[in-house]
């Protein structure tokens, strides 16, 4: 994916007449995508990326979003602008005529239906989904290139931050010999569905020191409890909004109260921000901090993850977050 990267932002030529520049780009799956002039209208039609989108400061370009991140409490606070953005996803659903309506010279997706769809419909768009942290990087430049701007900067400024963090913790985790198994549940809306190999939480897991417990490839993938029961992890994290809650919820599941986990009180909940933690967006570089200290408590006790969490917030989003707003995003909870 690196080899993508590193050609397909070179490739300019100027056509028509009036000499008006076309960029020829590639997205993450090599589909080229050509752009006439300056990129002024986006459909951000994948949740996560949105929040790449704001993190770079292309937000005011965007035109029409998902109805996940219109619904944002976090996201509506730190950008109040988004009341004003209408939505044109939810679930697998795509409300063609309303994109069409906008006409965005980009629309960003991470479903290859999607990119077909929208293509066929005369529209534009780039396929920018990954499933680890190298094809973040990839997947967060490119769309830095499509806003234009100082959006590049913003994006290597964040390339390095995100590299320094994976670096930081893996200096301390590569050799370690003991590595407690970890259960990663999707939500708590269904204890069932996890995350398995091949995926970025599998990723964060090892950086983190962890081994996952499912061996079962691939993301929100359903499992039976009696798997859970023979895997016994000495860990679970649950993602998904009121996390507390829903550690509270498996506590209360009999079926599960054999677990090493449960047994030892190793049941967490999983940071939710502007976008969750654990999967796809730029606090992704927070969720190894987090994870490092919640696998390896003993090793990470100098990372300082409230002033972390701080200074990530104003760097990268502009905003300050008080010491209330960051318990509440620990606790998978809306600001107040």
């Amino acid at each position: 994916m690196r080899k993508i990267l590193a050609v397909f932002a070179l490739a300019l030529a100027f056509i028509g007449a009036d000499a008006q520049e076309t960029k020829i780009l590639k997205d993450l799956v090599g589909n080229e995508i050509k752009l006439k002039g300056e990129v002024k209208s986006i459909a951000a039609l994948w949740h996560a990326n949105n929040q790449m989108i704001l993190m770079l400061g292309g937000m005011d370009k965007v035109v029409v979003t998902t109805d996940p991140i219109k619904k944002n409490v976090w996201f509506n606070l730190v950008y109040p602008n988004l009341k004003n953005i209408p939505a044109a996803l939810n679930g697998n659903d795509i409300q063609i005529e309303e994109v069409i309506k906008l006409n965005p010279d980009i629309a960003i997706v991470s479903n290859k239906h999607h990119l077909e769809q929208l293509s066929k419909q005369g529209i534009t768009a780039a396929y920018l989904s990954f499933t680890n942290y190298d094809e973040m990087r990839d997947s967060i430049l490119l769309t830095a290139n499509l806003i234009g701007g100082d959006a590049i900067k913003r994006a290597k400024e964040f390339d390095g931050y995100i590299k320094e963090k994976i670096s930081l913790v893996k200096s301390k985790t590569d050799g370690l010999s003991k590595r407690p198994t970890v259960l990663h549940i999707v939500n708590g809306s269904n204890f069932l569905k996890v995350d398995g190999p091949n995926t970025i939480i599998d990723e964060w897991i090892k950086i983190a020191g962890g081994e996952n417990a499912v061996k079962k490839s691939g993301n929100m993938i359903e499992i039976t409890s009696e798997e859970i029961l023979a895997t016994d992890p000495d860990i679970v994290i649950i993602g998904g909004k009121n996390g507390e809650k829903s550690v509270s919820e498996f506590y209360k599941q009999p079926m599960f109260s054999g677990l090493k986990a449960v047994q030892n009180k190793q049941i967490y909940a999983n940071p939710n921000g502007i976008f969750s933690w654990d999967r796809y967006g730029a606090e992704g570089a927070l969720q190894i901090l987090w994870a490092a200290k919640t696998i390896h408590p003993e090793i990470f006790s100098d990372i300082d993850l409230r002033a972390e969490t701080k200074k990530f917030y104003k760097k990268f989003f502009d905003f300050d977050l008080s010491d209330e707003q960051f318990e509440l995003i620990l606790k998978g909870l809306d600001p107040k």
